[in-house]
């Protein structure tokens, strides 16, 4: 009988550490869309979707109590609720995309789809040349309010993103990705 309330115990107090990591720490999250593609892949046969399965990632909810949002971040974020007029008819929900402006920066796109920040342009590696050639916001500017962010998709012409729906306020920030953990060949913290 000790045994058996041994294992008990010891099952109560795994089930109860899980449930407190998950609520308060990190949360599993899928991608959903091809918006991050290739650096996050969503599930064919959706539009644009490159792998069979979607990438599910972990984000740090609690990174975000401790430190500040940096440029070049990949975030897991409530939209809002623009998004959901915009993008996703029937709500905003979560999005996961790359942040890009800090509060106070002038985002502008030139005429070959590359990113600046108040006058320098950005390097993004991870932006493939024929994501930038499907653009369609060439020449704009957005000025990031203070408190707020400016988030786009990697895949730049399959993106519903900041250009469209505006920034983002601190408050609606859920944490930075910190691992990729599904599917388990491409399971990894090597998020560029």
């Amino acid at each position: 009988m000790r045994t058996v309330l041994d294992w008990l115990l010891t099952i109560a107090a795994a089930v109860a550490v899980v449930l407190v990591f998950e609520a308060e720490v990190a949360k599993p999250y899928r991608v959903p869309s091809a918006s991050m593609e290739p650096t996050l892949h969503c599930a064919r046969p959706a539009d644009g979707c490159e792998a069979r399965f979607s990438d599910r990632v972990i984000a740090c909810e609690v990174c975000y109590r401790f430190g500040s949002p940096h440029r070049g971040q990949i975030v897991v974020f409530h939209a809002p609720p623009e998004a959901g007029r915009r993008c996703a008819p029937g709500g905003g929900g979560t999005f996961v995309k790359r942040l890009i402006g800090l509060p106070g920066d002038t985002v502008h796109e030139d005429e070959n789809a590359f990113i600046w920040i108040d006058g320098s342009r950005l390097a993004e590696p991870y932006v493939a040349a024929d994501a930038r050639q499907s653009d369609s916001h060439r020449g704009q500017t957005w000025q990031v309010p203070p408190g707020h962010y400016f988030f786009l998709g990697d895949n730049r012409g399959g993106s519903c993103d900041s250009r469209i729906w505006g920034s983002v306020p601190r408050s609606n920030l859920i944490g930075p990705v910190l691992v990729r953990y599904w599917p388990p060949t491409r399971a990894g913290f090597d998020l560029p």
